[in-house]
């Protein structure tokens, strides 16, 4: 599978559609929005920029993805007021694969543009908006144009499923499931881990020639509370989501064989493994490293029931990939009966999710 091609966020602004079900993203991302705010205004008094340039890498589409711009804006607007400096241009530049929703984003820019200005002098400073699409495991920019790099809740996604799960005849060896279970023979953690390796060690790599001395990144990622890596938490989902696909598998409206072929691109790494990546690659310095967890609360909602807008949550990214591989005809019953196993499993125990943000500083180039 062409992972450039099939995966992305659902775009549209239908009910199923990431832009209407990111929410859970959006609390990850205002949890340390401080840690955020507190390296912008550092990354502002160490490098005073006339032309500053930020990506977001991974950015998807819906209404997070302007509000990342704003939030941003705004933080060095304030930070330049302090110090008594002219705010600088602002080139943003939004990064994702070639299939996500950027027309999406492009006819939301009027508007946004009307409300980044609304009340200020002559318009403010410049903010100028572009699109780079591909893969960010690997180079997208130019040397040294970039002052800030932000990624929210992408870089736990791999640029492939791991090849090391397939044995000599390219059978996998995690038949009995999408992702790392109780289940999953030897050789499965370590070849996810091995892909996880190959994959931010090149991200670190070609961000560290893109990234201005002084440049900073703001990472948030999901990942895992430590060396085990089945849990109640994300390794959790994955297993409900499992079970909803095998239960389809009894059913007969899936066939065996594409259940034992599906795997997930994912992989979800603890703190010491993103410190030792860090380490070993050596052109960024660790900042800030924090994990913070966020449980039904963060999901809630009076309408529906929290296995309910979990499972909407993620259709609206997993749905292309399932799609793809299954077909669009069992998506409706897929997500009923995840939803289902959510509720079941939250009413016997809390369930919460963990995640990292990452604060780096490049001081090499």
């Amino acid at each position: 599978m062409d992972l450039e091609k099939a995966f992305h966020m659902k775009g549209g602004l239908d009910e199923t559609s990431y832009p209407k079900n990111s929410a859970l993203q959006k609390k990850g991302a205002e949890t340390v929005k401080h840690i955020t705010l507190e390296s912008i205004e550092k990354l502002i008094m160490e490098t005073r920029p006339k032309s500053m340039g930020i990506a977001d890498m991974g950015c998807s589409s819906g209404p997070n993805t302007l509000s990342n711009v704003k939030e941003i804006v705004a933080a060095v607007e304030e930070t330049c007021r302090k110090i008594g400096e002219a705010a600088p241009e602002f080139r943003f530049y939004l990064n994702d694969l070639p299939t996500n929703d950027f027309n999406t984003i492009f006819q939301a820019l009027p508007e946004f543009y009307r409300e980044l200005n609304a009340g200020k002098e002559h318009g403010g400073r410049p903010v100028y908006v572009a699109g780079f699409p591909g893969t960010f495991y690997g180079r997208i920019f130019p040397d040294n144009c970039l002052h800030l790099v932000y990624s929210s809740y992408s870089l736990h996604w791999l640029s492939r499923v791991p090849l090391g799960i397939y044995d000599e005849q390219n059978m996998s060896m995690n038949r009995k499931s999408i992702y790392i279970s109780t289940r999953s023979e030897n050789g499965v953690c370590e070849a996810y881990y091995k892909q996880f390796q190959e994959d931010f060690s090149l991200y670190l790599k070609s961000r560290c020639e893109e990234v201005v001395n002084g440049g900073k990144m703001v990472l948030i990622l999901l990942g895992r509370e430590g060396p085990c890596h089945v849990d109640r938490g994300i390794s959790l989902l994955w297993e409900l989501l499992y079970q909803s696909l095998a239960t389809l598998v009894d059913q007969g409206e899936v066939e065996v064989e594409r259940l034992e072929s599906y795997e997930v691109n994912f992989y979800a790494p603890s703190m010491e493994e993103l410190e030792d990546e860090v380490r070993k690659q050596g052109g960024f310095k660790i900042e800030v490293i924090h994990k913070f967890q966020m449980d039904r609360d963060a999901a809630a909602s009076n309408s529906i029931s929290y296995g309910n807008a979990m499972a909407k949550a993620v259709r609206s990214i997993q749905e292309p990939m399932i799609a793809h591989h299954f077909g669009h005809g069992i998506l409706d019953k897929l997500f009923q009966l995840f939803g289902k196993l959510v509720d079941q499993e939250t009413a016997k125990d809390h369930v919460t999710s963990t995640s990292i943000v990452l604060v780096l500083t490049n001081l090499y180039n």
